[in-house]
């Protein structure tokens, strides 16, 4: 038999995974090495070989277990879960099983042998009076950690390294020979060689010195080896990526469509360094022409290269405050890739016409050559709008005239999103600045304008034509996809705004129309930031899917992710597509099917998440080493998270969080009602609720675990 098998290559005479599968599932029975080798009829020693290899790589997947007389046996059968380590600081954790189940509790004891996000088998041993399943780690599938970053310190002549990162609850134990030149209280890099067990420690050596806690650019350090994001690109890569030089070659521009003459400009922040996309628009009689030309990243990152095997490991451009972790090197990120302005560059471009109610009449997508004529920030675009001037760029009056008619084109876009019912939901967004030294020292509000916005709609558009079109022609491709919210949510959120005595404007599952239209009933009630808090918590997370299944905040039937291939992978797939389609070929014969397509959207997803959660950590690392020398003074804020232990708290403006301890509140025995977010005094009366408007004290910080201690000062 023929064998097309997990790990590319192609066998004439050893099994499939699947086939193995199949065996077991027949038998009904687990079955040891030479029964399966007997039952599939595996002969050869070289097959032997690669059926042990298999068998091996099975039981690392969990597709397999081994038990106690040597017999594989599917983990399904054996009622063991496959799942995520999921540890709580104060010692015990959970397993988050990958099949959507729900979580199982581990004791502390059980945790000893694991450390947070270590892939597990388990199985459940007991139920407890609240109807929680209990269970106990059978195997440890994979280790999440081989690298740890923590403080180093020296206690009775041991030395430990304390993880920086709260849940991993257990010190690693040092050899005073493997400390190198570590001293106490210096951020380091641990790397394990012996993983926790039952009755052991983990231990590990001293690999690298990070410095001094709070140094400056250290929150950055910390959370690229805590969320073990790849900084350095290896050799091989650098030259594949130096190789293209830094002109666009005229032979490169052969077939493509001519835009070098057309006004298309960047708009990007002010400290952008890579850009993705540029802009056109023209009014017509009754309609605009929108082009949204993208970087061609795909023509230079080919399937297969050093570029793209790091690309897929990366996934996703990381943004810290004053540092980018690139998905490419900056010889294509900021370079040829980037359509910096007054140089050729090749573009994949999207030329739409729209009409007056701002929807897509026609949509044609192109390989081609441009020249952007200008950068532009937000700022100096919404300056020149509203200041009346006659051009932004003197000599230029095409991007002048361009922009005019994007600003038209926008209002139209706005008001189709509007009736399609999207929803808006407004987030606080910081910036920081830093003195000469590197430390924070200052935090201020990011305001968002129009030009943002426009921007923005664009961008939408560009996607969404990009995902119809390869559906119309069934690619294999990543759609962006955000799920309705899930049924234990809007039951929450349908009791919280009966409670306030808000009618329910759906039957069932709500439509995107039906959160955008409680979002206008809201406006100007003194309890709007509440609900508007509520209703975003009710929102389920985006994914990358190989399947598409619409977006329901943007209240569409298709998405996807074309506009940023510098900085998202999924982007580079799509262009990819859309390459193949342009040139007149089919699915049948594209480089990918479906399969290959949802292993790239768990790592895409998962690599997104893990940059966001990453990028997270340094902000609210920053907030803390610019509270520190605040502590005593008094800041104006909202209600953000109510608890049975308290209230936190986000400060105006420079969006920093904190917690006012159920113990720092007015003398009283307070009661928590869930549904409604609030906190009521049992003596006095007192309520506290979400989106509640307070005035607190800082009274402590510690930057080590990101928490601010609050005091209710009025």
């Amino acid at each position: 038999m023929a064998n097309k098998k997990n790990d590319g290559r192609i066998d004439a005479d050893a099994p499939s995974r699947q086939d193995v599968i199949d065996l077991l599932t027949d038998r009904g029975r687990p079955l040891k090495r030479n029964e399966i080798f007997e039952r599939l009829n595996v002969e050869s020693q070289d097959s032997r070989e690669i059926m042990r290899r298999r068998l091996k790589a099975m039981l690392r997947d969990g597709q397999v277990v081994k038990n106690r007389r040597n017999a594989y046996g599917l983990a399904e059968k054996m009622d063991l879960l496959r799942g995520r380590i999921s540890a709580h600081p104060d010692g015990y954790g959970f397993v988050e099983p990958e099949n959507g189940e729900s979580d199982l509790y581990l004791s502390s004891k059980e945790m000893r042998k694991v450390l947070h996000g270590d892939l597990v088998l388990a199985s459940v041993t007991a139920i407890d009076g609240r109807g929680r399943r209990e269970g106990v780690i059978t195997e440890v599938l994979e280790r999440a950690h081989q690298r740890i970053v923590g403080r180093f310190v020296m206690e009775s002549g041991v030395a430990l390294v304390v993880p920086d990162e709260s849940r991993i609850n257990q010190d690693i134990l040092i050899p005073l020979d493997k400390a190198g030149n570590a001293k106490p209280g210096q951020v380091v890099v641990a790397e394990l060689t012996q993983q926790p067990g039952p009755r052991q420690p983990p231990v590990g050596r001293v690999i690298e010195i990070l410095g001094e806690t709070g140094a400056p650019g250290m929150a950055t350090e910390i959370a690229i080896r805590n969320f073990d994001l790849p900084f350095e690109f290896p050799k091989a890569v650098e030259r594949e990526a130096k190789a293209f030089g830094d002109t666009v070659d005229e032979s490169w521009v052969k077939g493509r469509r001519d835009l070098r003459d057309l006004p298309l400009v960047t708009i990007d922040g002010a400290d952008a360094r890579d850009f993705d996309d540029a802009v056109f628009a023209q009014r017509r009689n009754n309609s605009w022409r929108l082009v949204v030309a993208i970087a061609d990243v795909a023509s230079y990152v080919k399937p297969g290269s050093a570029l793209d095997e790091e690309a897929i490991k990366r996934a996703t451009s990381v943004y810290f405050p004053g540092r980018v972790i690139p998905m490419l090197p900056e010889a294509l990120s900021n370079g040829l890739c980037s359509l910096n302005p007054d140089v050729d560059r090749l573009c994949l471009v999207c030329d739409m016409s729209i009409d007056n109610k701002g929807t897509v009449t026609r949509a044609r997508f192109d390989a081609a050559v441009m020249r952007s004529q200008a950068r532009l920030t937000y700022r100096e675009v919404w300056d020149w709008m509203v200041s009346g001037q006659k051009d932004i760029r003197p000599g230029k009056p095409g991007v002048s005239e361009s922009l005019r008619d994007l600003y038209g084109l926008y209002k139209a876009l706005r008001k189709a999103r509007t009736r399609r019912g999207a929803i808006d939901f407004d987030s606080t967004e910081v910036k920081f600045s830093f003195d000469e030294t590197g430390a924070v020292s200052d935090i201020n509000p990011v305001e968002r304008n129009d030009a943002h916005k426009l921007i923005e709609e664009c961008m939408i558009t560009a996607n969404v034509e990009a995902a119809r079109m390869l559906l119309r022609q069934d690619m294999p491709t990543l759609f962006r996809v955000h799920e309705p919210p899930q049924g234990d949510r809007v039951e929450s959120l349908e009791q919280f705004l009966r409670g306030l005595g808000i009618k329910i404007n759906w039957r069932g599952k709500p439509v995107p129309k039906d959160f955008a239209e409680l979002v206008q009933r809201v406006k100007g009630r003194e309890d709007q930031q509440l609900i508007m808090a509520v209703m975003l918590r009710a929102q389920s997370l985006a994914t990358y899917q190989a399947e598409n299944h619409g977006h329901f905040g943007l209240a569409l039937d298709a998405y996807a992710h074309f506009t940023s291939p510098i900085r998202r992978y999924p982007d580079l797939l799509v262009h990819r597509a859309i390459h193949h389609v342009i040139q007149r070929k089919g699915p049948d014969n594209f480089g990918y099917g479906d399969r290959q397509m949802r292993n790239f959207a768990e790592n895409c997803s998962h690599r997104s998440r893990r940059a966001e959660e990453a990028e997270r950590d340094v902000v609210e690392r920053l907030k803390c080493y610019f509270m520190e020398s605040r502590v005593g003074q008094v800041f104006k804020g909202r209600v953000t998270g109510v608890t049975s232990f308290g209230l936190f708290v986000e400060l105006d403006k420079i969006a920093v969080s904190g917690l006012i301890h159920i113990t720092a509140l007015p003398n009283d025995y307070y009661h928590f009602d869930p549904v409604l977010h609030r906190l009521t005094g049992e003596r006095g009366g007192k309520v506290f609720q979400l989106a509640q408007r307070v005035q607190v004290k800082v009274m402590a910080v510690n930057s080590d675990d990101r928490k601010i201690d609050f005091e209710l000062e009025s």
